[in-house]
């Protein structure tokens, strides 16, 4: 999960181009999204997102940090079902 917060410069570039480049580096980076959501509250956005790997999810935070003013925080998830197979 990719948790975002708009940056006060950010704020004033909101389109549904910069979202399609936020999907694109996503895809640049191997990952997918699963969905995207505008949150209320701590942050605003939640991507729930899948990589092949941690090192591909810092990468695309940092560059869309970087290209589109938010930071991102990235909780790594697995279901509950994968949980209980751990067991």
């Amino acid at each position: 999960m990719m948790f975002g917060k708009y940056n006060p410069g950010a704020l004033q570039e909101i389109s549904p181009e910069r979202t399609e480049k936020a999907k694109d580096l996503i895809q640049e980076n191997g990952g997918s999204i699963k969905a995207g959501y505008i949150l209320l509250g701590e942050n605003d956005l939640l991507f729930i997102v899948n990589f092949p790997s941690i090192k591909n999810v810092i990468k695309a935070s940092v560059e869309m940090g970087n290209l589109l003013d938010i930071s991102f925080a990235t909780t790594p998830a697995i279901t509950v079902d994968d949980f209980d197979r751990l067991f």
